[in-house]
């Protein structure tokens, strides 16, 4: 009988002047970037989360704490990588990932394919296992007032035999 296990992912970070933007893996052309310790990838961050949790393994913070030097300026790329390492060492297999990202800015649509395309080539699955979607909050909140950008994500591993 196959097991599946089903995660979910989050992460939120502030639009900031003199960074570039990377989502899910892509460099985005942008005047501004997401803060944080890293990348601030929260495409890549959200989905580290969704996997990490499907496979019972803790959170980004358990394996790649911001207080911990080696990961300053680490990209969401490395974090996905290193993320499919840990959910393979736990014997699960990515089945499919839904990525959503939430931003009022900047348009999203002419880089969903190569965001879908570099996740997949950090997970090593093929990218029609891969979905990236694009919400705006209609001028809504601080997302909607441009002031940062969010990501959910969702998805589901097999058990492997």
């Amino acid at each position: 009988m196959t097991s599946y296990r089903v995660g979910t992912g989050f992460d939120a970070h502030r639009l900031a002047p003199g960074r570039k933007l990377m989502l899910g893996g892509v460099e985005l052309p942008h005047p501004r970037g997401l803060e944080g310790h890293s990348d601030g990838d929260c495409a890549a961050h959200a989905l580290c989360d969704a996997l990490l949790g499907a496979a019972a393994a803790g959170d980004m913070g358990t394996h790649f704490p911001s207080s911990d030097p080696q990961w300053r300026d680490a990209t969401g790329t490395t974090f996905l990588q290193r993320t499919a390492h840990i959910v393979d060492a736990r014997g699960f297999a990515v089945e499919n990932v839904d990525l959503t990202v939430i931003a009022q800015e900047p348009a999203l649509a002419p880089h969903m394919d190569e965001m879908r395309l570099a996740v997949g080539r950090c997970l090593a699955v093929d990218s029609d296992r891969v979905s990236v979607k694009a919400k705006s909050t209609d001028g809504l909140g601080a997302i909607g007032r441009g002031e940062g950008i969010a990501a959910i994500a969702t998805v589901l591993l097999r058990k492997k035999e």
